[in-house]
Order: C-alpha cells, then sequence, then structure tokens
C-alpha cells in the first residue's frame, strides 16, 4: 500500500471524526481530501458516488448516537426529508460536467464555511426555538436535496447552518435533524445515478475508505453527541472547507 494511500485513509478518519461530531456525514469533507490526492483525476461521478457511501454510514452513527442522546426531533425532521427525496434523486440522475461541478463545489464550500464560522460562537447559545411549520420547510429541504443531488454530498452543511441561524432547533437537535437528512439524501442520490447508468463503485477502494470513515465516525459521533460543545469542531471544519475551495478556486484559475 503506498504512502499517498494511506495518508489519504488517515485524512478521511480524521474528516470523518469532525464530522460526525456535528451531526455531519462528511461528503464535503471527503470531497475536498479526495481532490488533493490522485483520485482528483477521476470521474465526476465516481467522486460524487464515493462520498455518497461513505455518507451513508458516517451519518447513521451520528443519527445513532445523537438519538440515544435523546437529540432528535422527528416533527423537526419529517418535513425537511419528505420534500428532499424526490429532488436528490433528480439531481443525482443530472450529468453535471466538470468545470461545472468544480465552481459549484467551491462556491458550496466557501458558502459552508461562512455559514458555519457564522453560527461557531454566540448562536449556540440561542435556545428559544420554533419548529417551522410543513409549508416553510418543506421548500427548504426540497432545494437543498436537490443541490445535494447535483454536487455530490449530503446537504448538511446546508441544512444545520440554517436551522441554527433561524432558531429551529438547538445545535444537538439540528445536528441529529442534518444526520438523517443527510442519509437519506445520499442514499437518493446514490439511486438517482443507478438510475441513470452513471453508478461506478470500486468495492476494492471503497472498502478502505468505509473502514477509515467507520473509526472516525464512531468516535466523533460519540464524543459529539454525548461529550463535546461544537464551538472548536466548526472552527476547525471552517479551515477545512476554506482550504480546499481555494485549491480548487485556484486550480481552476491556472486552467483558464
Amino acid at each position: 500500500m503506498e504512502l499517498w494511500f494511506v495518508l489519504t485513509l488517515a485524512a478521511l478518519l480524521v474528516i470523518a471524526a469532525l464530522y460526525s461530531s456535528v451531526g455531519h456525514g462528511g461528503a464535503s469533507g471527503y470531497l475536498a481530501i479526495l481532490s488533493l490526492t490522485a483520485f482528483a483525476t477521476r470521474d465526476v461521478a465516481w467522486l460524487k458516488q464515493q462520498a455518497w457511501c461513505l455518507n451513508l454510514l458516517v451519518a447513521a452513527l451520528a443519527f445513532y448516537h445523537y438519538r440515544r442522546g435523546g437529540h432528535h426531533v422527528p416533527r423537526l425532521t419529517i418535513p425537511f426529508i419528505v420534500a428532499s427525496i424526490p429532488l436528490a434523486v433528480v439531481g443525482g440522475y443530472m450529468n453535471v460536467g466538470g468545470e461545472i461541478y468544480d465552481i459549484l463545489l467551491s462556491l458550496t464550500l466557501v458558502w459552508a464555511a461562512w455559514r458555519l464560522f457564522s453560527i461557531s460562537s454566540s448562536d449556540d447559545a440561542r435556545l428559544e426555538i420554533t419548529v417551522p411549520k410543513m409549508k416553510v420547510a418543506a421548500p427548504v429541504g426540497g432545494v437543498i436535496g436537490f443541490l445535494s443531488g447535483i454536487i455530490g454530498v449530503g446537504g448538511g452543511i446546508f441544512l444545520s447552518p440554517i436551522i441554527l441561524l433561524k432558531r429551529w432547533a438547538t445545535p444537538k437537535s439540528a445536528a441529529a435533524t442534518a444526520a438523517l437528512f443527510i442519509w437519506v439524501n445520499s442514499a437518493a442520490g446514490l439511486a438517482g445515478s443507478a438510475l441513470s447508468g452513471q453508478l461506478s463503485l470500486e468495492f476494492d477502494i471503497l472498502i478502505w475508505f468505509l473502514a477509515a470513515v467507520l473509526i472516525g465516525g464512531l468516535i466523533g459521533s460519540r464524543f459529539g453527541a454525548y461529550f463535546a460543545s461544537q464551538t472548536m469542531v466548526r472552527k476547525i471544519l471552517v479551515m477545512v472547507l476554506v482550504i480546499a475551495a481555494l485549491k480548487r478556486l485556484l486550480e481552476m484559475t491556472s486552467i483558464l
């Protein structure tokens, strides 16, 4: 096993631990890591599908621990999920070109970093919450689901900041909702890829990725659900997302 591949696995483990500690599957982080390795030359559909598969495992672990910790609020989660599933399938079905994909992913990473930074401290303490009505939550879930299907993420990086900034939930309830939202959107994205004939999984590589994120997800989800404050984790995520976004933008600039 080559050194660069071992380092990739170690990075995926760390990303899984960080993201799962706030209820995220980690797809945006996995895509960022893979974009820094030899896997960056792989087809867009391949990258998205690996990220979704890793999301399924890590988001499941995160949801299990946050739900077990008593943080899941079903009436908050359901409206987002119901609207997101069909549109995530549509987004996953679409075949987005490489340059468009790079732009969308870079903008996603920058947007996520900005939003996570904006809620990293004072907003965590805002505990007066109002669960949104279906007519408000459903459109939000639908739009995020569609974007998730196109870009190859689970949507947690969009949903969590919105929930917290709107004061629809406490940070840990938002994490529980995001974890389940990410799981169903990742599954829907894979379904869309399969329906469009784009499904391309290499299990001899994927099994190593899954092993790495399993360890990271177990550590991070337990830590976040039962012990951690989330402010420091969000600040670390901001750095990861900004670095990855800048790298991709610089690469596109050099090509142009």
